[in-house]
Parts: C-alpha cells; sequence; structure tokens
C-alpha cells in the first residue's frame, strides 16, 4: 500500500510540472527519421529519406524529399505507403535515381520472365525540376543497388533472374530449403543499364556474388566486393574479394590478394585517380568481431595500396566525406566522434579538428566542395539537420533546413550528461545518465539500466528512443537511465574492444554494470532498493547475466538474449565465428566451458521477475534460447516470468503492433515490480468502451480530468452539469442528472468557468482554440448525433422537419451522460463526436461553436448550427 501511494505521489509531481506533454508509447514508434542524405555535385540541391511508422499498413514506409538549398524552399518527391531509397543525382543534377518497392503502373511490369511476380526493389526515376516519378528497371528479383555511369546510363548490381532449378521447385511449389547451397546459389552481378533504350546488358560473368559496388565519379571504375561463401558469417572462413572493374573495357582486376582487407566504406576521389575505403582491422588472425577501423588509399595508376596515419588509436568512426584536397573524416572517440579534416600536403597527411558550432555532436555528414550538410544530435537534443559553409577546418553560418517530430518540443526530455566511474580491472568505463523528468536534488529515485548490444557496439551522446530503449518513457515515471559503455564496446579502442574475447566473455561486462551502479547510489542519486535492467540481444545477455549474479534488480527486460552457448554455436547465423572468439574455444573442444559461460545452468539463482521476448524467425539469437530461459524460469519457479513472442520477426520485431506490444508489455512489467504501481485495470476491459466512461464518471470530481492529445491536454469528458455547479451554484442540475454535460452556456461562461477553475488549482486552464480542437471535434454518426435518434442518416432537410418533434421534447432531451458513446484515443476522450456542441476560440477571438450536437445531424456539410440547450465545452490544460 505504502509503495502504490508513493507511485501516486510521483506520478502527481511529475504531472503537476508537464500537465500538458506526456511522452507517450506512439510518441516514440511513430518518430520521423532522416537516413541517406545526398548533395548534387554543385551542392544545391539535396535529396534525403524521410521514414516513419504508418499505423495503418503496420510498417515502417520511407519517402524521398527534395530541399533547395540555393533558394530555401523544399518539395515531397513520393507519397503512398512504399519504401524509396538509396537516392542519387545524376552528374547533371537534373534526375534522381532511387529504389523503390513501388509497384509500375503497367500490369506486364509486374511479373518477370517465368510468369512469376517481381520482388525487390526497382530503379525509379524522377526530375529535378518537376513531374511524376517512373519505373525504369524490370529486373525479376530487383535491384539491389546502382551507380550513375553518365546522365544517360546506369551501373545496376542485381541478382540473376530465375534458374531452371528454381523454375522447377517454383512449378512444384516446392519451399524446401538447402542449407547453404552452393550449387544453386544465384550469382549477383553488374549490368550496364540504358535509360534511352530501357535495355540492359550484364557487364560481369562472376558465379560468386557480388555484395557491394561503388562507381567512381566519372563511371569509368567501379570497385566490386564479392562473397565467395554462403557459410561465412558462420565461420570467418573464406573471406569476401575485392576487384577493380574497368568499364571502358570490361576487364576486372583482384585487389588486395593475400592482404586481409575487407573494404566497407568506399569513397572515390573526383579525379578518379585514387580511392579511399576503411576496412577492420583485430589482432586475431581469423576474426573480425572486435576490431577498429583503419582508412587506406588505393591509387589506380600503380596498384598501390596505402594506410593513411589517421594518428588516432582509436580508430575511424562514422566514416568519411571526400574533398578536393583530401578528406573529413569523423574519429571514433567514445560517446562522440572527433571531426577532423586531413590534407595531403608536401607528401604527407596534415589533420586539424574542425571547429565551429554543433561539431562535438554531428554524426552524419554529407559534403560537395564547401557546401557541409550535417546531422546533429544530443542525447538530450532530438534529431535535427542542418546546413553549413566549410571554411577550411571551420564550420560557418549552419542554418536548420529539416525539422523533425515538432510535436516533442513541448514535451519534458530527460537531462543528460557524459559520466565515468571504475569498471571491472579498476579501468575506467564511460556511460550516459539520463535524469527523470521530475528531479529534484536530495531526493533518490529508481534507476533503470538499457544495456546496448552487440558487444562491439555503443551508446552514443545522441537522441535513441527506440521501442528497444524509450527513455523518456522511463524517464517520465521518474526514473533515472544508465546507459554503459561496458569492456568489448566499440569506439573505444582495439584493446578495449578485445577485452572481452579469448574466453573473457561475460566476466567482465557485468561488473562494469555493477560498479556504474554502485556509483549512482554513492552520488545519492539512486534508490538502492530500486533497480531495473534491461537489454537487447547482446544487452539482453548480460541483462540475463546480472540476474544469475545478483539479486538486487527488482525488474528485468530480455530481449533475444542467450542462455546457452552451446546451442547458440550450432544454431546462430554466425554461431562458430562468435562463439570461438569471444570465449575461446568451441564446444567440441570444450564443452565444459560452454556450461560454465551459459547462464541456463544457473537459472536457480535469479529472483528478479523477467519479462523475454523474441521474434520467431530470428537466426541471430534463436528463438531456442527463449524458450529455455522461460522454461528453466517456469519450472523452477523462484520468481515471475513472462514470455512473448512476436509471430514472422526475426532479431527485432519491425512490425508496429508488435513493437507497441514490447513497449506496452515491458512498461506494465516495471510498473508493477519496479515502481510499485497499482495493478492495472482489467485487461478485458476496453478502454474506450462507455462501461469504461461509466467507470470513469464514478470517479469524476470536480476538477475536469485531462488526456494528452498532440501537445495538449484535453477534457476526457465534456464539462459536467456537476462541474459547472461548483462554479455557479445557481445553475440548476436536476436529480441523477449530474454527470450529463453542461448545456445552455454561453461562450463568456465558459470562459469564466475556465478562469475560476485556474484560479482554485493553481494550473492554468482555458478553452481550447479552433486551430487546436478543429481537428478533433468532428460530427460522427456513430456518437450522440441526430442520426442515432433517427435510426438513420439524416440529411439537412430531414433535420429541418424533425425540429417541431425536437422542440416538444424540451431543452437538451437527447442528451446522454457524457461518455455514453465509445471515446477515442490510447487514452480516450469522450464525445469529441456527439452529444454537446463545444465552445472554442476562434482565430479572432471569438467563441465558436465546433462538434457534433444530438440535435444536429452528423453531415458536415449540413451547416445547421446546433441550439444554445445544446451547447457547452470542454476545457484545455497547460503545462
Amino acid at each position: 500500500m505504502q509503495a502504490a501511494r508513493l507511485w501516486i505521489l510521483c506520478f502527481l509531481a511529475a504531472d503537476f510540472l508537464k500537465a500538458a506533454a506526456k511522452w507517450t508509447v506512439d510518441d516514440i514508434l511513430l518518430a520521423e527519421t532522416v537516413s541517406q542524405a545526398r548533395l548534387s555535385r554543385d551542392g544545391k540541391l539535396l535529396v534525403y529519406v524521410k521514414s516513419q511508422m504508418d499505423v495503418e499498413k503496420g510498417v515502417s514506409i520511407s519517402n524521398l524529399y527534395l530541399r533547395n538549398l540555393a533558394e530555401d524552399f523544399e518539395v515531397q518527391l513520393t507519397r503512398g505507403k512504399d519504401n524509396h531509397a538509396s537516392p542519387q543525382f545524376s552528374p547533371d543534377g537534373r534526375r534522381i535515381a532511387f529504389l523503390s518497392s513501388r509497384k509500375p503502373s503497367d500490369s506486364a511490369s509486374e511479373t518477370g520472365p517465368a510468369g512469376e511476380p517481381r520482388t525487390g526493389m526497382q530503379v525509379w526515376m524522377i526530375d529535378t525540376r518537376g513531374g511524376e516519378a517512373y519505373a525504369v528497371t524490370k529486373f525479376e528479383k530487383g535491384v539491389r543497388g546502382f551507380g550513375w555511369l553518365d546522365n544517360d546510363s546506369l551501373l545496376l548490381l542485381a541478382e540473376e533472374d530465375a534458374s531452371w532449378h528454381e523454375q522447377q521447385l517454383k512449378e512444384r511449389k516446392d519451399t524446401s530449403q538447402v542449407v547453404e547451397d552452393e550449387r544453386h546459389a544465384a550469382a549477383v552481378r553488374l549490368f550496364r543499364f540504358n535509360l534511352k533504350s530501357r535495355q540492359s546488358s550484364r557487364l560481369t560473368n562472376n558465379n560468386d556474388r557480388i555484395s557491394r559496388v561503388s562507381v567512381s565519379p566519372n563511371g569509368t571504375w567501379a570497385v566490386t566486393v564479392h562473397d565467395q561463401s554462403l557459410s561465412y558469417v558462420w565461420d570467418q572462413t573464406v573471406p569476401p574479394v575485392t576487384y577493380l572493374q574497368d568499364l571502358k573495357n570490361g576487364s576486372s582486376k583482384q585487389l588486395f590478394a593475400g592482404q586481409r582487407l575487407l573494404p566497407r566504406q568506399i569513397e572515390w576521389r573526383m579525379d578518379e585517380k585514387a580511392f579511399y575505403f576503411s576496412a577492420p582491422y583485430s589482432s586475431h588472425p581469423r576474426y573480425l568481431h572486435a576490431s577498429i577501423e583503419k582508412l587506406y588509399q588505393y591509387e589506380v595508376a600503380t596498384g598501390q595500396t596505402t594506410e593513411i596515419a589517421l594518428d588516432w588509436e582509436r580508430g575511424l568512426g562514422p566514416g568519411i566525406a571526400v574533398t578536393a584536397d583530401g578528406f573529413l573524416a569523423a574519429l571514433a572517440d567514445g560517446v562522440r566522434p572527433k571531426l577532423a579534416r586531413y590534407r595531403w600536403v608536401n607528401g604527407a597527411w596534415r589533420r586539424e579538428f574542425l571547429q565551429g558550432e554543433h561539431v562535438s555532436n554531428i554524426f552524419s555528414l554529407e559534403l560537395a566542395g564547401d557546401q557541409l550538410v550535417y546531422r546533429y544530435s544530443t542525447a538530450s537534443t532530438p534529431d535535427q539537420w542542418y546546413a553549413a559553409k566549410l571554411n577550411g577546418a571551420v564550420i560557418e553560418a549552419p542554418k536548420q533546413i529539416i525539422t523533425l517530430n515538432s510535436s516533442w518540443k513541448k514535451k519534458p526530455i530527460a537531462r543528460s550528461e557524459i559520466i565515468r566511474w571504475k569498471g571491472a580491472k579498476d579501468e575506467e568505463v564511460e556511460g550516459l545518465l539520463y535524469y527523470p523528468h521530475n528531479f529534484q536534488p536530495g531526493t533518490k529515485y529508481p534507476l533503470v539500466v538499457m544495456i546496448h548490444g552487440g558487444p562491439h557496439g555503443a551508446d552514443f551522446d545522441l537522441f535513441a528512443d527506440r521501442w528497444t530503449y524509450p527513455v523518456q518513457l522511463f524517464a517520465q515515471r521518474g526514473a533515472f537511465i544508465l546507459k554503459p559503455n561496458y569492456h568489448g564496446s566499440s569506439n573505444y579502442g582495439l584493446k578495449w574492444g578485445e577485452s572481452i574475447s579469448g574466453g573473457n566473455y561475460n566476466e567482465l561486462e557485468w561488473i562494469d554494470v555493477e560498479t556504474g551502479v554502485d556509483s549512482l547510489i554513492a552520488r545519492g542519486l539512486v534508490d538502492r532498493e530500486k533497480l531495473g535492467v534491461m537489454g537487447w540481444s547482446n544487452g539482453s545477455i548480460i541483462t540475463i547475466e546480472l540476474t544469475t549474479r545478483t539479486t538486487r534488480y527488482r525488474a528485468a527486460s530480455a530481449g533475444a538474449g542467450d542462455v546457452n552457448w552451446i546451442s547458440d554455436w550450432g544454431n546462430c547465423e554466425f554461431g562458430h565465428s562468435f562463439d570461438d572468439y569471444y570465449l575461446g574455444k568451441t564446444p567440441l573442444e570444450d564443452p565444459q566451458l560452454y556450461i560454465k559461460k551459459s547462464p541456463l545452468f544457473r537459472m536457480d539463482r535469479v529472483r528478479t521477475p523477467t519479462i523475454i521476448f523474441f521474434g520467431t524467425e530470428d537466426r541471430q539469437v534463436p528463438t531456442e534460447q527463449g524458450w529455455q530461459h522461460y522454461r528453466a524460469l517456469k519450472h523452477l519457479g523462484k520468481t515471475d516470468v513472462r514470455f512473448i513472442l512476436f509471430p514472422g520477426e526475426a532479431h527485432g520485431p519491425r512490425k508496429y503492433v508488435h513493437q507497441r506490444r514490447k513497449v506496452e508489455e515491458e512498461l506494465a512489467w516495471f510498473d508493477k515490480y519496479l515502481f510499485g504501481a497499482p495493478a492495472d485495470s482489467n485487461e478485458f476491459l476496453r478502454q474506450e468502451s462507455p462501461l469504461s466512461a461509466l467507470l470513469k464518471r464514478r470517479l469524476l470530481s470536480e476538477i475536469p480530468d485531462t488526456v494528452a492529445r498532440g501537445d495538449i491536454e484535453i477534457g476526457r469528458f465534456e464539462v459536467t452539469r456537476a462541474q459547472f455547479r461548483a462554479f455557479d451554484p445557481s445553475y440548476p442540475v436536476a436529480p441523477g442528472a449530474e454527470q450529463y454535460p453542461a448545456n445552455g452556456i454561453s461562450f463568456e461562461q465558459a470562459k469564466k468557468y475556465c478562469e475560476w477553475l485556474s484560479a482554485k488549482t493553481g494550473k492554468k486552464y482555458r478553452l481550447g482554440t479552433e486551430e487546436e480542437l478543429g481537428p478533433l471535434l468532428a460530427a460522427r454518426k456513430e456518437e450522440n448525433t441526430l442520426d442515432h435518434w433517427a435510426g438513420y442518416t439524416v440529411n439537412p432537410d430531414d433535420a429541418i422537419r424533425l425540429a417541431s418533434l425536437l422542440e416538444s421534447l424540451g431543452p437538451g432531451a437527447l442528451l446522454k451522460p457524457v461518455g455514453s458513446f465509445p471515446g477515442t484515443g490510447q487514452e480516450p476522450a469522450f464525445d469529441l463526436g456527439g452529444n454537446v456542441a463545444e465552445w472554442v476560440v476562434g482565430a479572432d477571438g471569438t467563441g465558436k461553436v465546433l462538434g457534433g450536437s444530438a440535435d444536429r445531424p452528423a453531415d458536415a456539410k449540413s451547416g445547421l448550427r446546433p441550439r444554445p440547450d445544446y451547447t457547452g465545452f470542454r476545457v484545455v490544460r497547460e503545462p
């Protein structure tokens, strides 16, 4: 009972501070993101991909936008519910080619030569000066990548059409799968595509699979990376090979033979004489799981490969952008990249660190001449995009050009800081600390540790709220959040990354977490009795390990985490290479080591209530791991456990409904076991139902209940007669009518009520504006409108004919208690489409009546005004 009271008080405090700005699950899941930003060669145009979850389709969709930086305007190039990606300007900047999942308008394009439906994405084209986008390619299995050769031709990367073997399987409807079937694996090759004739010609006859291609600026050369083995991910035995393709004469040349160089980012110099490429480096003779990125230059004329001396122990970070005299590099440096400009001067590379606004937190950049476009973010600043000029090593005159997630502006965002503490082996660990939204110095708060995956990954000082780690939703509940970059994380140098390999896996990481938690307790910030931990993938693995090492965590969430390393070795798609590298041996060589490392055999120690999440098609951490985890805890019966499976999902849920279920289940779990929240309402009660409204009406007080709608909070119900009588004792209320909406209210009376309520509560209440409530207050025939009472869809003429009958019933006779009809929204509001019409403040400051009413039809075109006895209002509450 005391815990429940503490929970309520905590939420009341947070509510008082940020009343109209609560974060919802949809705020996180429906966030807008920008990626794949590309500048035209003259730096005047920018094309980018904006992605957002589409609730109706159930998955994320992406569309292209074009911004004219010279004239400062923007247009949306694609629309609809398809995905569009990889935009590239033609050399002259007049057209943009891109990949799209959209189906072409002509039905003949939807099937391949064998009559089967085309799959994959195709190349589409759009003119930068206007016009419709149109399909360009019709490859049976789609196009995987492309580059411009000149203004009239493209280089395509595509899988060959179905072989006779594949056609036979389809004809027999045989969906059997042969694992790692090298003999029948389709080749992925290069094709030249002529945009005028719409004809393609094969450029390579390789029998392997090209996975990456980079075309030189004038279409003379292409670098291709070829996968040689279908089992390479599992064992890293037969590595990919790299070729330089001469696109003029059709010859090719293998690069880096006998060298351990696997190109990742490939960037050509504008003169085509050389290209830069990054490649992972590890001290291990075979595996590349923990590594640093080194940068190299390959000279076409001499065939010489040279490592570029970055003079930076932690290696390359997010990548490079080519300049006329060298390149910009984002260097790995913990939670923030370190930006530097490298110039080739007098036979040596000269480095200058970049200066200017935002320079410490630039995580993506694109450069054309001196025109710079970049993504700026901090852990407490949501992503925004800027354009600026690069003057030497100085970023000048930054201007925001893309605004994302504008609805977040009025929401509280957790304060954050970079912290360091002594971890395992007494070595310094770095991490991010987020503060509760309602933080007050001198008060101790719960702590939730959110552990990143990898292990060779990292958390950065950027805004990263997602379904995996919804920071704001936990900070809103009054918790600190700790994100530790434990031993083995990337961006801290090779020694740190490799520190957990060779049998040290899960020997250091959990200690780093524990010491980080202890440091926050020692600072007097965290309540040692209210600790929670969560993670996905490797973050889940560390979470599980912690639950077997200590009982002090009150709640745990484990998403796609291993418990049995013996089965992981064979079932995981990278099982052998990962396990042999990090554990030091295979289970065939040392089965006892694998048993020792597996938390499955220590489940009897677990006392932390644990919720488990898995996709049924996960091959990175196979679903069987979740079953073993769940069965062990359930069988032992020493703590509560819940297991949620997402059908058809792989290593992370992509579908909206599954992401939402994950976050809501997780929050409910932590509410129950960490925050001590009162038990949820009956799960069989639909929250927007009239029954739910009836239950809520029983709790109504003189103060109207409010719910979030975008950037404001509105009354859950229309102001009731009982609530209005508290303001005006002379207002007549018949016995039993207390919960009917106050009606016959004038605009001035409604405003005075809000003033009275503000003075009474110390909070700011007012009427909503037409701009705020206009989109919400729309008559609906499913609610209390004349359509409901007449039993049919009433048109304006019928409404006039029925008027005399309504008058004979007396004032407000058709009104019902508030919430008598189904509400709308996750936190439902009721009667937005009927009962009484509602006063709002118009654009000119005068009163205006909006919404449906019981005496008028739902038809928005009727133009009939509600009678005064069917006019009321609801309140809006400000932060």
